[in-house]
């Protein structure tokens, strides 16, 4: 274990981003690797259910059981690149990749959405098919394995759910690695209703003789599954195309920016994230021209300070003078329209 602690801390808090190597913060590395060990367990107990799931679906003949193990390979997935984006992330950044690999978990889940889209669609095909020619289905034996399932989701919410809830309240910067927790933790409350819907279809199939109830839910798992793979392929493709971060909003970053009193202006303004929860920010700002370097320094350095209060820890500010061509190219322009602009309200005020 102490052997990649060194590389592990910077993982631990978003905001020490700048000088990865000399950061050492003994408990929240033990936070961290605790989150990990949690994290495995959950995703070795998951995907040897699934196995368990997807046979027995295929001994019993029932496609609801068959649907949930296809709900599972998406928690599976889940966990496995939350636990893959833990070691990869830790990556230290070299020259080719700058930013280490913490793009990677976007690109896993990217591609694990893709693959919850073609498993629901092909289970709602299956569904559709069983309608017209109903095989027989063991429900009894289908009952234990669901049955079984639904006890195996229960300890391993129990489980994410003690990881993600453990320190939220002291410190609210430390949230990053926890929406991972998060978003395992509601994965697999989605499992546990997987294994309900498969539960509820064999008793309906031993006690009312409903051959039916196992096509029906196994269309309820699969829109599961496929709204969870829309939702993971639609965050993660926000990242890949540098979208503005869900939680900030653009206007504010830039009332913020513009709150300072020595700013006049505010151009080519970027906000996007690395990875979730790590946010970046580049941008212009103009200001007087008789600045000079230290006091622009001071300027960013509270520019930094106040953008890291809505949650930015990575900016790049240039500064601008007013006497800048393109700014005065701007100033130019601005003036005229406002000239313009006068006319047209003088002009109205003459009608008065």
């Amino acid at each position: 274990m102490s052997a990649n602690h060194s590389h592990q801390d910077h993982t631990a808090d978003p905001l020490i981003e700048h000088d990865p190597p000399h950061f050492h913060d003994d408990p929240e590395i033990r936070d961290l690797s605790k989150e990990k060990r949690l994290l495995l367990i959950s995703f070795l107990l998951i995907t040897f259910f699934m196995l368990v799931e997807a046979i027995g679906g295929l001994l019993t003949h029932s496609l609801a059981l068959l649907s949930d193990a296809g709900h599972m390979l998406s928690d599976a997935a889940a966990l496995g690149a939350t636990l893959l984006a833990f070691k990869i992330g830790e990556k230290q950044a070299s020259d080719e990749k700058t930013f280490g690999y913490k793009r990677f978990e976007i690109l896993v889940a990217g591609a694990n959405g893709a693959t919850l889209i073609i498993i629901s669609v092909m289970i709602v095909w299956e569904a559709i098919d069983r309608f017209t020619s109903p095989p027989e289905v063991a429900s009894h034996g289908m009952l234990i394995i669901a049955t079984i399932g639904l006890i195996v989701n229960l300890v391993v919410a129990w489980l994410l759910h003690s990881g993600s809830n453990h320190h939220h309240h002291d410190d609210p910067l430390s949230d990053e690695k926890n929406l991972n927790m998060h978003s395992a933790y509601l994965h697999v409350l989605g499992d546990l209703l997987g294994s309900v819907a498969a539960i509820v279809a064999a008793l309906a199939m031993i006690w009312m003789d409903w051959w039916w109830a196992d096509p029906v839910a196994s269309i309820i798992v699969a829109v599961l599954i496929l709204v969870s793979g829309y939702r993971v392929v639609k965050a993660s493709a926000h990242i890949l195309m540098e979208g503005t971060p869900e939680e900030i909003s653009l206007s504010e970053v830039e009332q913020t920016i513009l709150g300072h009193k020595d700013i006049i202006a505010v151009h080519d303004l970027h906000v996007w994230s690395i990875t979730s929860g790590l946010h970046a920010l580049s941008c212009h700002v103009v200001v007087d021209s008789d600045m000079r370097i230290l006091e622009a320094s001071e300027l960013i350095h509270s520019l930094e300070l106040s953008l890291e209060k809505l949650g930015i820890s990575h900016t790049t500010i240039q500064v601008e003078s007013v006497e800048h061509p393109h700014n005065r190219l701007e100033a130019i322009v601005c003036s005229l329209e406002d000239a313009k602009r006068g006319n047209h309200s003088h002009g109205h005020h003459h009608h008065h």
